[in-house]
């Protein structure tokens, strides 16, 4: 098996996404990878940012982590991303990210790479399924390898039985402990077939 270099590229507004990223970086160090964890740059006006005090809270509590640059996209062999829904979307925060992406595609830097997603919504049916499969449309215009966490494991059916990837309602308990466990299964998935693929 290959040396894991792993990116967790995260946008988070109110917390959720920032803890699962969290959970799943140490999970994939557990794991014996090089663990990058990146933050989604905030796109959105500090007027629209200021207006909500547990937005503006977050964002001064992720300042310590670096934003993610297409350099980090270069040096990692694995991806994994989480970011909340947005109308049935990923967070244009993330979308904007992505889009800078055009020269490292071109150049195939990004494909035969492992790559698994997660995502949260303020409500179950509010587009934690579609925000994970539009992404991976994406990661298969790059040619990259995606290993979602299936129905592989027992506990994806305590943990809400999402097979394309951890997703959760948000809020202030929205990690449970059924849900930490299905993020670092899906780490730990993603670590190792990163491993089988990696060069």
């Amino acid at each position: 098996m290959g040396a894991v270099r792993l990116a967790v590229i995260f946008y988070s507004t109110y917390g959720t996404n920032h803890r699962m990223a969290e959970i799943a970086a140490q999970a994939a160090r557990d794991a014996h990878a090089e663990v990058r964890l990146r933050r989604v740059h905030e796109t959105a006006p500090d007027s629209v940012v200021d207006a909500q005090a547990a937005w503006r809270k977050q964002l001064d509590i992720m300042q310590h982590i670096a934003e993610v640059t297409p350099d980090d996209m270069e040096w990692a062999n694995a991806y994994l991303f989480s970011c909340p829904t947005r109308f049935g979307v990923s967070a244009s925060q993330l979308r904007a990210f992505i889009d800078t992406l055009g020269p490292l595609w071109k150049k195939g830097a990004l494909a035969d790479k492992a790559v698994t997603a997660m995502t949260s919504a303020s409500t179950t049916h509010g587009g934690q399924e579609s925000t994970l499969l539009g992404l991976y449309t994406t990661m298969m215009h790059w040619g990259a390898i995606i290993v979602p966490p299936g129905y592989t494991d027992p506990l994806l059916f305590e943990s809400g039985g999402n097979p394309y990837g951890t997703s959760v309602t948000a809020g202030e308990n929205a990690i449970t402990d059924q849900i930490e466990a299905a993020i670092k299964f899906q780490a730990h998935r993603l670590v190792r077939f990163a491993g089988r693929v990696s060069n």
